[in-house]
């Protein structure tokens, strides 16, 4: 995996980006530790003060410091998208694997299963455990929900990578060799799809990301813990742009925008990489 991302860093623009991006929001996340204020407590400063010296970022009209506001809003909205991102990491890769590597009954089995997820509305399902669950809906319980709902697409990709390999030469030697199912799996097929893996993270991760966004802006998530979603919500409530509180809702919605940049140039390098096409192409191999 090292040699891997050493190769990205060194011949893919785009990897280089998205780290640079996904390294500034990180550095902002991890300052939430360093942060005078609690993320609950509201007019612990002056509110509605504009970008200045001394409040970098301006102040709420909740009397909260925007920037502080922020570290804490970046770090809980991607400790969600890697939350999100693992536990559906692991779904997709025990089905994918396994269902590519027995067929028969149990791929059949497996996969109609995983496409009973793959035409599930997501939104009116997730809307709807919002209500039913109201008072005990929290970012945990929702990173959960959202997790067991979006591992089918990229369970499907690892599958078909599972299929080639269990027609390799090696997998049959390490059939004959006495290796147990599970041992193959996790020693001989699982490194040949841990880029693929990296990949659909990257894109889970913009997904689980965006949704949060999107249902914490409608109040459909626990308001009261601090995302980039939150604030805007908060943002709206207090009718920001209307009032010209512009900078309530700018920084977090740049913050964002290049949390979204930067996996996705993350992703894309990432496909670009385990495209034999284009891998033929940057060594002049393509016709």
């Amino acid at each position: 995996m090292t040699a891997i991302l050493r190769d990205l860093l060194r011949s893919h623009a785009e990897f280089r980006i998205g780290t640079a991006l996904i390294a500034i929001v990180l550095l902002l996340s991890l300052l939430a530790s360093f942060s005078p204020y609690s993320p609950q407590e509201v007019y612990v400063v002056p509110p509605d003060v504009p970008p200045a010296l001394t409040y970098w970022f301006g102040t709420t009209s909740r009397g909260q410091d925007v920037f502080w506001q922020l570290t804490f809003a970046l770090r809980n909205t991607l400790l969600f998208g890697c939350t999100v991102a693992l536990i559906s990491r692991l779904l997709a890769l025990m089905v994918g694997l396994l269902s590519g590597y027995k067929g028969g009954w149990i791929d059949r089995a497996l996969m109609s299963v995983n496409d009973t997820f793959i035409v599930i509305p997501l939104l009116p399902i997730l809307v709807l455990f919002y209500f039913v669950m109201r008072d005990r809906m929290s970012w945990l319980l929702l990173a959960l929900i959202m997790a067991c709902l979006g591992w089918a697409y990229d369970a499907r990709l690892i599958r078909s990578a599972a299929m080639s390999l269990r027609a390799r030469e090696f997998t049959q030697s390490s059939l004959f060799s006495g290796m147990s199912t599970r041992e193959i799996l996790v020693q001989e097929h699982l490194p040949y799809v841990l880029p693929i893996v990296f990949s659909t993270t990257m894109n889970n991760m913009v997904w689980s990301i965006g949704l949060e966004v999107t249902l914490a802006v409608l109040g459909f998530t626990d308001i009261n813990t601090p995302t980039i979603g939150g604030m805007i919500y908060w943002a709206n409530q207090h009718t920001a742009m209307v009032a010209g509180v512009w900078w309530w809702i700018a920084f977090p919605t740049i913050a964002i925008i290049m949390t979204f940049i930067g996996l996705f140039l993350l992703a894309v390098s990432m496909n670009d990489y385990i495209d034999p096409r284009s891998r033929l192409g940057s060594l002049g191999g393509a016709p």
